[in-house]
């Protein structure tokens, strides 16, 4: 058994964590901004990396003395190395990088996506290799065969905006508190979901790419036009990415003979994305994962163990190791056609 240190600060969340080999999670916490960045109705990343400097150092303290360990007793320190906004990405791997040399650890300089990607194989120790993921989240949204440890093939991804980026804003637009998704989820509850005519966009194309640009415009078209109630515009976009979500999956399940699907990342914290994507599962013949909320938003215990399993595969870093704001997963994954600059 070996234990891991994870870092995390790729975003507005900075956290760490303990955990081990065999799936036990000694401790973890995470401290979220989102009171100094409501104002501005989403993440500035100046102020996010300056609270990462200061919230980061008390966080490593905290998991050890909770789990009564040291830094001696740790085999190996991970640290989020991208993607993400630069600025904070830098301090948890450079918290990394000086905890690594000071003790003489293994670095394991992690990409935050692959975090995601392995995290249901925390929880669920028989979910093995190959499987399908659908990574939802604020700045991601693709769709992978998970082959291996540092193995991936992209079969899909947004030509425009994340699903969470699309929550966000549309949150923003009926004016609804800051983080969007989930302010979303409990206003949908109270609405029609059928009461707000809105786009599918790319649903029955022949590619299982999304787009989301165009349904975040008719959101704000809807909002606009003072003829549907908010909790109906909300219940009618969540419906919306729940059908796009599920039309795109299903035509990759097509192309991707992996037994099971895996859904990970912030938005598969959402109740009804995480039923319809189960029900798709069944209805294909497929085994269906996704890890308990806690794992799906950002955190350091996925970081830890996506260490955990690169050091058992004998994948360690370098001092050198530089910090990313852009890092796919599939290096080899050409531009889609008709997608910008942040797909």
């Amino acid at each position: 058994m070996t234990l891991i240190l994870g870092l995390e600060s790729s975003c507005d969340d900075s956290a760490a964590a303990l955990v081990t080999s065999d799936r036990q999670v000694l401790a973890h916490i995470v401290v979220g901004q989102n009171d100094a960045h409501r104002p501005y109705g989403g993440v500035v990343p100046e102020i996010a990396a300056r609270a990462h400097v200061e919230i980061l150092p008390g966080l490593i303290r905290t998991v050890l003395d909770d789990a009564g360990m040291t830094i001696a007793d740790i085999d190996a320190v991970a640290a989020t190395a991208g993607p993400g906004l630069i600025g904070g990405v830098m301090v948890a791997l450079l918290a990394g990088k000086g905890i690594a040399l000071a003790a003489g650890k293994p670095l394991l300089a992690i990409n935050h996506l692959e975090g995601h990607a392995l995290s249901p194989r925390l929880v669920d120790p028989a979910l093995g290799f190959p499987y399908l993921l659908l990574l939802v989240s604020g700045g991601h949204c693709q769709l992978l065969e998970v082959r291996g440890i540092g193995d991936y093939r992209r079969i899909a991804t947004t030509i425009d905006d994340a699903v969470g980026e699309a929550f966000d804003k549309a949150a923003k637009i009926l004016g609804l508190d800051y983080p969007g998704g989930p302010a979303i989820e409990r206003l949908a509850a109270t609405g029609d979901p059928g009461a707000v005519p809105l786009p599918r966009p790319l649903v029955g194309s022949g590619e299982p790419h999304f787009s989301f640009a165009g349904l975040k415009s008719a959101v704000q078209r809807a909002a606009a036009s003072d003829k549907y109630r908010p909790q109906d515009i909300a219940a009618s976009f969540q419906q919306a990415v729940v059908d796009c979500l599920v039309d795109r999956t299903r035509l990759a399940l097509g192309q991707c003979a992996a037994p099971a699907l895996v859904v990970a990342g912030g938005v598969a914290a959402n109740l009804a994305v995480r039923a319809a994507l189960a029900d798709l599962a069944k209805s294909e013949g497929r085994a269906f994962a996704v890890p308990p909320g806690w794992l799906c938003t950002d955190n350091a215990a996925m970081i830890a163990w996506a260490g955990a399993e690169r050091l058992g595969a004998g994948l360690v870093d370098q001092l050198d190791a530089p910090a990313r704001a852009r890092w796919p997963l599939d290096g080899e994954a050409g531009k889609v056609r008709g997608a910008g600059v942040k797909a």
